[in-house]
């Protein structure tokens, strides 16, 4: 009889999927130089959107916008599916759905991507499986936005950039 760990290893050739570590985030980004947004808006008031401003004006990254209903994001083209890119996306940034995930862990087997991120809030461990099994990173619930910003050192508490260069709390002036 096999145990539930040779099991696994026999189901799953590259072992079973686990979440990528802080230092194997950084080198995600540091070794990508393009960026699919799939379920990219053209609302501001989108987190997709948000990302894809901050994408563009803070990191060198080449950022592509995947939606079947845009036709222009921030003045860029916007692409129907991965199977339009101009180039094999290193980061597949996911903007959708959980259950919409395994179709999109598809066409970036598919199109040669190297990782599958999964924005904060959007968790499907058997997508993240189905990732590694053909290949690919996969991170799930994690912004890519906030952790580009932590690894550069643009990211306050909230979030955003104050500006400020000091670890020190700073008093008001009432």
């Amino acid at each position: 009889m096999s145990t539930p760990a040779e099991t696994a290893s026999a189901d799953h050739p590259h072992g079973l999927w686990e979440p990528p570590s802080a230092v194997r985030r950084l080198q995600l980004i540091s070794n990508a130089e393009s960026v699919a947004i799939v379920g990219a808006s053209n609302k501001p008031s989108r987190s997709s959107h948000f990302v894809a401003t901050y994408l563009l004006s803070s990191s060198t990254f080449r950022v592509h916008f995947i939606n079947p209903t845009v036709d222009e994001i921030l003045g860029r083209p916007v692409y129907a599916s991965l199977h339009d890119l101009p180039e094999s996306p290193d980061i597949v940034d996911v903007f959708r759905k959980p259950q919409d995930v395994p179709g999109i862990v598809d066409d970036a087997v598919a199109v040669g991507a190297r990782t599958v991120w999964m924005q904060l809030g959007i968790e499907n461990t058997e997508a993240a499986q189905q990732a590694k099994d053909a290949g690919l990173e996969a991170v799930q619930n994690r912004c890519l936005k906030i952790e580009h910003a932590r690894f550069h050192g643009g990211l306050h508490l909230a979030g955003f950039n104050t500006g400020v260069i000091s670890s020190a709390r700073q008093k008001l002036d009432i």
